[in-house]
């Protein structure tokens, strides 16, 4: 079964609001088995509403639209899905009646427009608005099921969810079976050598279905099956991340939407294991990347910013001969970033430390292009470990990628 969501507001289309309300109806949408096929946007315009709603009905076998069922004169949904519909409207009494009570008991004067919010499409089941006055609609015509929700996500998301999923499980949806999705999520790898490595399964699928996603730094894999339970969804669910895991085992790091600094944190914590840092380029993103995480205060004891030369002298004790000077190393070097990693541990007396030292741009630096970059990882006893990184993109993204990398390189550390 498809649907179509079409979201009402100028608001919408100038910017002043972000629409919410469509990330959230396509993830209850797929729990429901139902397919989205189109989204689209409309402004406050009965003539290009309509033309937007004819497209939807034509091509989807649920039409949802969010917004404009408040008591302002440019609130005109119901109007517009009506006409086309070649219905009246009439008013929903308990919905009238809600609204009434409400303003004589905070004792305030209601105006004649609010009525509008109890308007109702000749035939429509009613949609209670437990939130807020607007009454919501569901019709179903010529085939075609329509659902008339409010715009406010905290009056649509309750009518949805308590009110219009019941409705639509007892008249429309008595034969679909339920999606059910799983999520793979990869670092140290980027999209697309991750689908090379599976791009005969991406190629062959049919059910389940395998979507990979980029985001910075690392990828993410959706595996989706419908099914009839939630048991034969796992069987089928089970033997394709098998078949993933047998190729990219070793950059799989969560079966979960959960970033990797939640993963580096829970399982460091989990050990009793304590950690530092050490940031030049990075000025400060990987603490805070890490400290974005709650329960981080057991395993993170601090962190130092060391900018300048200066800085990486007076506060992790690098000589300065190898910092500067004919013949130096340089603060951006495989010895400044142990000596950095090093420093920090020393006087942090954590049991890992990592450093970061490189050139985020946007100009080289001690001669080095830009997106040079070393990472550390010092650990008490062992050998420290440094590393090169060659990273494409502009400022900002030099500086996100080294810390994923970082990140990425603890994970698999603490893995082994």
């Amino acid at each position: 079964m498809k649907a179509e969501m079409i979201a009402v507001g100028t608001e919408l289309l100038l910017g002043q609001i972000v629409n919410t309300n469509a990330q959230f109806l396509s993830q209850q949408l797929a729990l429901l088995g139902i397919d989205v096929y189109y989204q689209t946007v409309v402004g406050d315009n009965p003539h290009r509403m309509k033309e937007v709603v004819d497209t939807a009905r034509k091509r989807a076998d649920i039409v949802i639209l969010t917004g404009g069922l408040g008591p302002t004169m440019d609130d005109i949904t119901k109007e517009v899905v009506a006409e086309l519909l070649g219905r009246d409207i009439s008013t929903h009494r308990p919905g009238l009646e809600k609204i009434e009570n409400m303003f004589r008991e905070r004792g305030i004067h209601m105006v004649e427009s609010n009525k509008r919010q109890a308007d109702s499409i000749e035939g429509a089941f009613p949609l209670d608005n437990e939130a807020g006055l607007a009454i919501g609609n569901a019709v179903i015509a010529d085939g075609t099921v329509y659902l008339l929700l409010p715009g406010p996500p905290k009056e649509m998301k309750p009518m949805f969810l308590n009110v219009a999923v019941p409705w639509l499980k007892q008249h429309v949806l008595q034969d679909e079976q339920a999606l059910y999705t799983r999520m793979l999520k990869f670092a140290g790898i980027g999209e697309s050598n991750l689908e090379e490595q599976l791009k005969d399964l991406i190629a062959g699928q049919t059910d389940p279905t395998i979507a990979p996603y980029a985001k910075e730094g690392e990828v993410l894999i959706r595996l989706a099956t419908k099914s009839d339970s939630q048991d034969e969804a796992n069987r089928k669910l089970d033997q394709l991340e098998s078949l993933i895991r047998s190729r990219l085992e070793s950059y799989i790091y969560a079966v979960a939407d959960l970033p990797l600094e939640s993963i580096v944190v829970d399982l460091m914590t989990a050990r009793g294991l304590t950690l530092a840092s050490a940031e030049s380029c990075t000025g400060g993103l990987f603490a805070e990347t890490v400290t974005s995480v709650s329960g981080v205060s057991a395993m993170y004891l601090g962190g130092v910013v060391t900018y300048t030369n200066e800085m990486k002298h007076q506060l992790l004790g690098i000589p300065m001969n190898v910092l500067e000077g004919e013949g130096a190393p340089g603060a951006i070097s495989e010895q400044t970033a142990a000596l950095m990693a090093e420093g920090v541990l020393e006087r942090t007396n954590a049991d890992m430390a990592i450093s970061i030292t490189g050139v985020a741009g946007p100009t080289e630096s001690e001669g080095k292009p830009v997106g040079l970059v070393y990472i550390g990882i010092a650990e008490r006893n062992k050998n420290t470990v440094v590393e090169l990184l060659k990273i494409n993109g502009n400022r900002e993204m030099v500086r996100v990628r080294a810390v994923k990398t970082v990140l990425h390189r603890l994970w698999k550390m603490l893995k082994q």
